[in-house]
């Protein structure tokens, strides 16, 4: 497979090993009702002001391969600085970030090694973050398609791309133009895994479903139906698809071919799935589409690899109508970003925007929970000053309404990156200004690759963290004074195991109890496993 090398490629190959872990300070609640609150509303909705690149690092304890969908919308590249949403790499703390990783190399860097430089880390932990099942959709344009084609086969796989959706982003114009009016951007769409994807579906237009009238007698299994043409006029050599088909001693064959081969034909006979008529002395052949699998399932309409009749136009009259003042001139239409949504989420899905500018993505899923009552959870990430006055107050007017719009309903929670877990020079440190819940949370992550869950084991000593797989975990841990593993504390471990893991500062037990009882210590902060 052909890769692709640039200056710095070495540099943050496996960066995002190294990125800080930063907690999430929460800063205030939000929903319909109440307006801003000081305490958690605890919807599973984030909005997350800071570095990204950091704030995908803090989000892995907790979601680490349980994100169904991610789109973001990076900067283009272009050059244009003069934007509200900074579409160059020449952004001062994005310098600052080079500097710091790439060294003396960051002078002679071109704007295409910059922005793959900045890409790159942050695709990679965008990869962790998502389900197996999940995928992921990139919005860009024709700057740098071909250099993050290499990039995403090298991190995805060649093999997990589904498509490269082409958005017909505008219906005309293009005076500025010097030789091509360009009217398109690309959209990538790439699984994790792509083997166990199911089918994509958009649900049916409601215009659609009237012609799902007839029923049968799988209608309890299947649902409606409609009829659709079994012969087609495609003009392919398909000797396979031109054969007759043998209905009341006739032969009936299509004008050209049909869609189906031999073998799928007879099947569909077999259980009453075509609907062979003559009319005027002509047969017609139509096969039954059906609303709903034999599962119960409604199978919707396929979204074509070339979205029109959505434009970039759309998204900025909405935005201006929700905030007027808004210096956005090219926010992604909100129907653009909830047609991909839709097709990949369940109405329980986790959807991550990294890159969240006016806050499109959100209002999306909170179109989509408020059409079928979902539960869907969305969570923000924004870098700039404008993530609470702009990101995070569109959110708020689409929940509570704007101008003659009903709002939505929902809530959300507000959170600032916060303090490193670990500090001195070489981050050898617990930071003990990091409180021990946060510490505990990771901890219990970076040895099971799960989520923290407080335990209500009132029996066991107040250090322990959990239970997994036969092995028991403690983290023996004050921030006032040093720690040690003795016989006084192993007799406050009530949680029978095969194996105990305990952390603390200092071990006083013989290495052959320890051996024999299947016991592993580790010393704080030494043995803190960093990820």
């Amino acid at each position: 497979m052909p890769t692709l090398n640039w200056i710095g490629k070495e540099k943050v190959i496996n960066h995002h090993r190294d990125v800080p872990y930063k907690i999430l300070e929460h800063k205030y609640g939000f929903n319909e009702t109440d307006g801003e609150l000081n305490n958690s509303v605890n919807s599973g909705n984030k909005i997350i002001h800071g570095d990204n690149l950091e704030a995908l690092k803090s989000l892995l304890p907790e979601y680490e391969g349980k994100i169904k969908c991610i789109y973001i919308d990076p900067p283009y590249n272009t050059g244009n600085e003069n934007w509200v949403y900074n579409d160059n790499v020449n952004h001062p703390k994005i310098n600052k970030w080079l500097g710091q990783i790439v060294g003396k190399e960051g002078d002679d860097l071109s704007r295409h090694d910059k922005w793959l430089c900045m890409m790159y880390p942050r695709l990679r932990l965008l990869y962790n973050l998502l389900a197996p099942n999940g995928i992921i959709y990139i919005s860009i344009d024709n700057f740098e398609y071909n250099y993050l084609s290499l990039v995403l086969e090298e991190i995805f796989g060649r093999k997990n791309l589904i498509e490269t959706i082409i958005w017909k982003k505008s219906y005309g114009g293009g005076a500025k133009s010097k030789h091509i009016v360009n009217l398109h951007e690309y959209i990538y769409c790439y699984a994790k895994n792509i083997n166990i994807v199911p089918n994509l579906f958009l649900k049916h237009d409601p215009a659609i479903l009237k012609y799902y009238k007839f029923k049968d007698e799988k209608i309890n299994e299947r649902g409606p139906f409609r009829l659709q043409p079994l012969a087609t006029t495609s003009m392919d050599d398909r000797p396979n698809l031109r054969y007759p088909i043998i209905f009341q001693n006739e032969e009936i064959w299509p004008q050209k071919q049909w869609q189906w081969s031999k073998e799928r034909v007879e099947a569909a006979l077999n259980t009453n799935e075509l609907v062979i008529e003559k009319k005027k002395e002509k047969w017609s052949v139509n096969y039954k589409q059906y609303l709903k699998s034999e599962e119960g399932v409604e199978r919707g309409t396929k979204l074509y690899s070339i979205i029109e009749g959505i434009y970039t136009q759309q998204g900025t009259q909405e935005l201006k109508s929700i905030i007027p003042d808004t210096k956005f001139t090219f926010p992604k239409p909100t129907q653009l970003i909830q047609n991909l949504i839709e097709l990949v989420c369940d109405r329980n899905s986790i959807v991550l925007d990294s890159f969240a500018g006016s806050g499109t993505t959100a209002h999306a899923i909170l179109n989509l929970n408020k059409q079928d009552n979902g539960n869907r959870n969305f969570i923000l990430v924004e870098m700039e000053d404008y993530a609470n006055s702009h990101t995070a107050e569109r959110v708020k007017r689409v929940i509570k309404g704007w101008l003659d719009t009903e709002g939505t309903g929902g809530s959300f929670d507000y959170y600032e990156l916060g303090k490193p877990l670990f500090v001195g020079e070489n981050n050898e440190y617990l930071n003990e200004e990091v409180d021990t819940a946060k510490i505990r949370e990771y901890i219990w992550f970076s040895e099971t690759r799960q989520a923290f869950v407080l335990t209500n084991n009132k029996k066991d000593t107040p250090y322990f963290l959990g239970k997994k797989e036969g092995t028991a975990y403690y983290f023996i841990y004050e921030k006032e004074s040093l720690t040690t593993l003795d016989y006084d504390i192993l007799s406050t471990i009530k949680t029978k195991a095969g194996q105990y893991v305990i952390y603390a500062d200092n071990c006083l037990l013989p290495k052959d109890f320890m051996m024999k009882n299947n016991i592993v210590f580790k010393k704080i902060p030494r043995d803190v496993t960093r990820f």
